[in-house]
């Protein structure tokens, strides 16, 4: 780091094992505008400045499952409908979505600061009013809000590491978010719960209110603008439009944006689905779920870690992507046929085991997925991480109420679900990303001097 907090630039070799290139103008993503200046080559982040990388975008899951525990006390306090408490983390996750769509592009066109500072004030400001709402309307008002500032942190976040990185260390670096970011849906219900403990609901969000803060000082002091001028988009919200369309245009980001989407809906229809399965189906103790969900929880995490630090450089990332595409589509099939009764009534050592492979394999294809796909947007990483942050939001959003349209004395819609985003994320990936094609192309290019 230098003095005033800017990443220091460090010279970085070419990047071994990388099976992917920007697109080609006029070649396969014709309208993709060109880049006005190429990004820097390499950089190098302090800890302190990785850290509040992966706060924010941790901000998400903190703000969704720290406050889980707290919704039976929620309804009694306000006295209002279980149903009508439940729509505050609705519109939270609604507010999340929108609001990278919104934040996105203004990060492209005003650089990454300060619309970062802007939205983490205003969450920490809706994140204490929360802690005052005297009904349940209210509340479901200013989680929205939440929800729509807290998008801020995560949308800029990937943009940051887009314009710090490229290739393999982009890659790296991704692994090394998840690490963070992955043990913030494990430990939020935790600290939740022991919030209770000593206080009420409303001390769930006056924590929440001083963690915002803190990483709002943190932005603040060590957080550096990393969007040279010469590098933003210029115009209003038509110039935006045009440019998340041209992005969309790009059928091989569309093709990573669907495969990163159906897998967060693998994942997000585990996370609505596995309290009941465990616990209601095979009769394990709470006790019980909060290790096994810890266990696979670890098992992503250190999956990612181990693609981070091992295969990333040494093996092509498309490779890696599809190896966990197919693990993942493997795991759901088992669960499949192990809920619905082929072999017969099995226990919960099974199921966990294919739930353990699931989540781990999504170690292999989270990092994959958004890197792939931002090495494709230099120009507009802004908007692309939010197309890509929407996108995984909104079908988690619709995986997680199929998880329970049988009833809770099956697990066989879970494992349909988990199949099915499983498939579609590799037909995605094949059908429109098509690594090979694109390896031939560079190789023809390669021989003919382009």
């Amino acid at each position: 780091m230098t003095e005033s907090g800017a990443p220091a630039a460090e010279t970085r070799d070419d990047t071994p094992g990388q099976s992917v290139t920007p697109a080609i103008p006029g070649r396969d993503a014709p309208t993709a505008p060109v880049a006005p200046a190429a990004p820097p080559k390499s950089r190098r982040t302090s800890l302190l400045v990785t850290l509040v990388l992966g706060g924010l975008t941790a901000v998400p899951p903190l703000s969704m499952d720290m406050y889980l525990p707290a919704l039976p006390q929620v309804t009694a306090a306000l006295n209002s409908p279980a149903a009508t408490v439940q729509l505050t983390l609705t519109t939270c996750l609604a507010g999340m979505a929108l609001g990278q769509m919104i934040v996105g592009p203004m990060s492209d066109k005003w650089g990454r600061r300060r619309p970062l500072l802007v939205g983490m004030v205003v969450y920490v400001l809706a994140t204490a009013l929360c802690a005052l709402a005297t009904n349940a309307e209210v509340l479901i008002a200013f989680r929205l809000l939440q929800g729509l500032a807290g998008a801020a942190g995560i949308v800029i976040a990937r943009a940051v590491v887009r314009d710090l990185y490229d290739g393999v260390a982009m890659a790296r670096f991704f692994a090394t978010l998840m690490l963070i970011s992955g043990v913030a849906p494990v430990v939020a219900p935790l600290i939740g719960g022991q919030i209770l403990r000593v206080t009420d609901w409303r001390g769930v969000f006056v924590v929440l209110t001083v963690v915002g803060l803190l990483l709002t000082l943190l932005v603040w002091w060590r957080l550096d603008e990393t969007l040279a001028p010469e590098r933003r988009q210029p115009g209003g919200l038509g110039p935006a439009l045009r440019t998340m369309r041209d992005l969309v245009a790009d059928r091989v980001f569309s093709g990573y944006l669907l495969v990163g989407a159906f897998a967060f809906a693998a994942l997000f229809a585990y996370i609505s689905a596995s309290p009941f399965v465990i616990q209601e189906i095979y009769g394990a103790s709470p006790q019980t779920f909060s290790l096994l969900f810890g266990l696979n929880s670890v098992g992503l995490v250190a999956v990612g870690q181990i693609n981070g630090k091992v295969l990333v450089g040494r093996v092509g990332l498309d490779k890696v992507l599809g190896v966990g595409l197919v693990l993942v589509a493997l795991a759901g099939a088992a669960l499949l046929l192990l809920s619905s009764g082929i072999f017969g009534k099995v226990g919960l050592v099974p199921v966990a085991a294919g739930l353990f492979v699931l989540m781990s394999a999504m170690g292999l294809v989270m990092p994959s997925t958004n890197t792939l796909a931002l090495l494709r947007t230099p120009h507009a990483a802004g908007s692309a991480s939010a197309l890509l942050g929407t996108s995984t939001f909104l079908l988690g959003a619709v995986a997680s109420p199929l998880v329970g349209i049988a009833g809770e004395r099956t697990a066989v819609p879970m494992a349909v679900v988990q199949l099915s985003c499983a498939v579609l994320a590799l037909v995605s990936f094949l059908g429109m990303c098509r690594p090979w094609q694109r390896k031939e192309e560079r190789t023809a290019g390669e021989r003919t001097g382009l």
